[in-house]
């Protein structure tokens, strides 16, 4: 079975990533390497390499391969420099970022989906990831500068404390817009000055938080 997963990695790779313009080659590999079908509940695990998000419980999702890619390969990261994630989900976005970073700070706010990604990225041998179980929108003051932040939620608007916590030459991805669909931003931060870009539309869970959504009752 690990011998049909390795080939959906590839084919993964080979068909929906590279096809829609993804070059870095760290994110292609980091990509094809990790074994997404651990990430997912095991009755879903065929369908971890398919291009859509699927469910992880607590109404959270994990990112289809392609938007994975796309965001990662924007962090323009180089495999030194701390990255700040938000929103630990599954952990696998953890992974690809531990991948291609010296050192990544990951915050979930729901508990048991932290436990879980912790476990599960411990037995996988990543020693280079420190998670928190806090409101993301907040960020991890005490570690920032970060060169690069990742939100893998929707915001209503760009939390204030990351944009503080991002490094000078820092980059940051996050999807902004309202609770039914958003665009991708990417910002660059120099000299204190913000430069956005649209990466596109995209689709994500609320980003729940004091700089975020209240949460639903």
């Amino acid at each position: 079975m690990n011998h049909d997963y390795r080939l959906a990695r590839e084919r993964m790779v080979k068909s929906q990533l590279i096809p829609r313009g993804i070059r870095d080659k760290g994110v292609l590999e980091a990509m094809g390497k990790i074994h997404r079908h651990l990430f997912v509940e095991e009755a879903l695990a065929g369908e971890a390499y398919n291009d859509h998000p699927l469910p992880i419980g607590h109404k959270q999702t994990i990112s289809q391969p392609y938007i994975v890619a796309l965001m990662t390969e924007a962090l323009e990261l180089t495999g030194k420099g701390k990255t700040l994630e938000i929103g630990t989900g599954s952990g696998y976005q953890a992974a690809i970022l531990a991948e291609l970073s010296e050192r990544v700070y990951t915050i979930e706010r729901i508990m048991p989906l932290m436990a879980k990604a912790r476990h599960l990225l411990h037995e996988l041998g990543y020693t280079n990831i420190m998670f928190k179980a806090f409101d993301g929108t907040m960020g991890w003051k005490e570690y920032s500068p970060y060169d690069a932040i990742i939100v893998t939620a929707g915001a209503p608007r760009i939390p204030e404390p990351l944009l503080d916590q991002l490094a000078d030459g820092g980059r940051m991805v996050v999807p902004v817009g309202n609770r039914f669909s958003q665009e991708l931003i990417k910002i660059k931060k120099s000299n204190n000055q913000y430069k956005k870009e649209n990466l596109g539309g995209c689709r994500f869970v609320d980003l729940i938080g004091i700089h975020g959504w209240k949460e639903k009752p």
